[in-house]
């Protein structure tokens, strides 16, 4: 009893120190940009417009509260909702699939999403205006996740190997069905490109309240089936024993992680090496318990992801897509790691 208290009162610890850490990262992301907001006028102006006090900003530059509220925020929450949905979509694809190389793409969603978006460019659909790309990147990454999971299905339910194998095959057609895409779109190839690169830029509050809602929805039912993806590790057998539906456990966790994945996918653009990276340091910090690591994965995904964007916002005199920022960092990282791994088994 004693034990659990502690382990309890450690993640409490970990969590505090996390979210502590990303309310102080927001609020720094606010103050920086092109026009420098002193730090301490932030969480007055944060107060006067959640508050309803605008004597709160008396003394201030006009402009400040604007570029706050209405220019930055909406962008640094979207970084932030995004990092920490594809953290805790990439955690929960690899205990499902029991692969620590699983991520939100392995099943084709990120190659679905692109098409989809891509599709909708170069056709130049506005039905929706700014949402009818986001819409038809969603809508790309579910027909490719269905798609994945009518291939991989057989007689005896969804194997990991069939889903990563399915995931492959789509993906790699649909990877094909871009590039075509890109070879027809001619003057419209570089908007493809750019939002295959990722990028938060004008992104409203709509955006924010949009994947806010679909994010949190996700988590929750992650969280309240963290003990059945526990014992989803010990095998198949084992986790029935213990009264795991393996029929239906899995595959709502599967479509879960993948919706919060294509949401975020349809705000953002393809962004790579969060998902994969955030579960597999963050074990480090919790273990493998995905009752605390799916909150430990939220939090530091979202503090990930939103620094990246600072980076490229603030303090590069050319902003630059998102998602080069984290393939040049995520990648020579997990390489790092996945190198230690290999290492520590043979003893080198």
């Amino acid at each position: 009893m004693q034990t659990g208290f502690r382990n309890a009162l450690s993640t409490g610890v970990q969590m505090a120190l996390l979210a502590v850490v990303l309310a102080a990262t927001v609020i720094a992301s606010t103050a920086m940009g092109y026009i420098q907001v002193p730090l301490s006028d932030v969480p007055r102006i944060l107060a006067a417009r959640l508050l309803g006090r605008p004597e709160l900003t008396a003394g201030m530059r006009q402009i400040f509260p604007a570029v706050v509220f209405d220019v930055r925020l909406p962008r640094i929450l979207s970084a932030a909702i995004v990092g920490g949905g594809l953290a805790v979509s990439g955690a929960a694809f690899q205990g499902i699939l029991l692969n620590p190389l699983a991520d939100p793409y392995t099943l084709g969603v990120s190659a679905g999403a692109a098409f989809g978006a891509s599709l909708a460019i170069v056709l130049n659909i506005h039905l929706l205006g700014l949402h009818s790309v986001p819409l038809f990147a969603f809508s790309g990454a579910v027909l490719t996740l269905l798609l994945v999971v009518f291939l991989a299905s057989d007689a005896e339910g969804l194997s990991s190997n069939n889903l990563i194998l399915a995931g492959i095959i789509v993906a790699a057609i649909l990877s094909a069905g871009i590039s075509f895409l890109k070879y027809v779109a001619d003057e419209q190839v570089a908007v493809i490109i750019f939002w295959l690169m990722g990028s938060f830029g004008s992104k409203t509050w709509s955006d924010v309240g949009l994947t806010a809602l679909w994010v949190a929805a996700g988590y929750g039912i992650l969280v309240f089936y963290a003990r059945d993806l526990n014992l989803l590790s010990l095998g198949s057998r084992a986790a029935s024993s213990l009264g795991v539906n393996m029929r239906r456990t899995p595959l709502l966790l599967l479509v879960t992680a993948s919706l919060i994945a294509a949401v975020c996918v349809s705000i953002s653009g393809i962004i790579g090496f969060v998902g994969l990276l955030v579960p597999h340091m963050m074990r480090n910090l919790t273990g493998p318990d995905n009752r605390r690591l799916m909150p430990a994965c939220l939090l530091a995904g979202a503090i990930l992801l939103l620094w990246a964007d600072t980076v490229i916002r603030a303090l590069l005199p050319h902003e630059i897509p998102i998602g080069v920022l984290t393939a040049l960092i995520g990648g020579p990282f997990f390489c790092l790691i996945f190198r230690r791994q290999q290492s520590g088994r043979r003893g080198f």
